[in-house]
């Protein structure tokens, strides 16, 4: 069913002035039992959420650093507000850690590309940054400091699914410690890069969900092993090249399959169905994947809510525990 061009503003971000014109007023419209969680991304049990979304074939969006735009920097609390508010998608963040021991959200190493300061930011204290600024994706400054990352866990409870991807040489435990100090063990979920870490995180927190990566078949039969004493795992499957055949592994062993159209502008997937009208986001729903992370959340999540038409399968997956 194609929808009237103002409901699709609404699901763009576009038209926001209008009375109740926002994704979460279109999809409440749908499903009423879900209007307690949205617009946020809240689900019951996050396991549950997932394996949800797995057996009903339905997607979600992931924001990859949260859904930088002009004037909103990247990893900014202010500019994961600024996301969730436009759409109900999840929240990937990076994990930094300073000199003294805090946790912040940071990408590079490097303070300089995104930040008013420079050097490396395992170099310098907290106290230091508390004085930096952000700067958007133009290189413009903002009144938008470096967050804290118990200041994120603290603000996304109850409101945001977060995926955490932790940067090199920061401990899995001092994360895992800080997810389970803001009891969001609901909220939150552990990005590793291979099986083994998978289970390290797991071994610390059984009740965390956690991806690694899985773009072969050999990769799959490494997260069959890991899954064993898991809350639940998702796979990784890469940003290019999506493989239909490594998606049916996957769910084949109950595992989620995560994919990225992110990368270079240019390059990356999220340009190209864009300029296409987002018919490929739907079409990676339909080989199977659960989780899209994209550069483009907003005209992704967009895309995937007017393929919907009158039901949208992953709102049912928000109660699901």
């Amino acid at each position: 069913m194609r929808r009237p061009l103002p409901v699709l503003a609404c699901a763009l971000g576009l038209g926001l002035a209008l009375a109740g014109c926002t994704p979460a007023a279109n999809l409440t419209a749908k499903h009423p039992e879900a209007a307690a969680v949205l617009p946020m991304l809240a689900p019951a049990d996050l396991p549950s959420f997932f394996d949800c979304l797995r057996e009903s074939g339905a997607t979600i969006v992931s924001a990859h650093r949260g859904g930088p735009q002009d004037g909103f920097p990247e990893n900014a609390l202010e500019t994961l507000q600024h996301t969730l508010a436009a759409a109900p998608v999840a929240l990937e963040i990076d994990v930094s850690r300073t000199r003294d021991g805090v946790l912040v959200l940071m990408h590079d190493d490097s303070l300089d590309r995104t930040s008013t300061g420079n050097g490396l930011i395992s170099e310098t204290t907290y106290a230091e940054l508390e004085g930096l600024r952000l700067q958007d994706r133009h290189g413009q400054i903002t009144a938008f400091s470096i967050p804290r990352l118990d200041a994120v866990l603290a603000w996304a409870k109850g409101r945001a699914v977060l995926q955490l991807d932790v940067k090199r040489g920061v401990p899995f435990a001092e994360v895992v410690e800080a997810v389970q100090r803001a009891g969001v063990q609901e909220n939150a979920l552990i990005i590793t890069y291979n099986d083994r870490d998978a289970a390290r995180v797991s071994a610390l927190d059984p009740s965390l969900y956690v991806s690694a990566q899985a773009r072969t078949n050999g990769d799959v039969a490494g997260l069959r092993r890991a899954k064993a004493g898991l809350a639940s795992i998702g796979a990784w499957t890469g940003i290019e090249d999506p493989d239909p055949a490594v998606f049916s592994a996957l769910a084949a062993e109950g595992i989620e399959v995560f994919f990225g159209t992110l990368g270079r502008p240019g390059e990356r997937l999220d340009d190209q169905y864009a300029a296409e009208g987002g018919a490929g986001w739907v079409r990676l729903r339909e080989a199977g994947v659960n989780l899209i992370a994209s550069d483009r959340p907003l005209e992704a999540f967009a895309a995937l809510d007017q393929a919907d038409g009158p039901g949208v399968q992953w709102a049912e997956c928000l109660v699901a525990k």
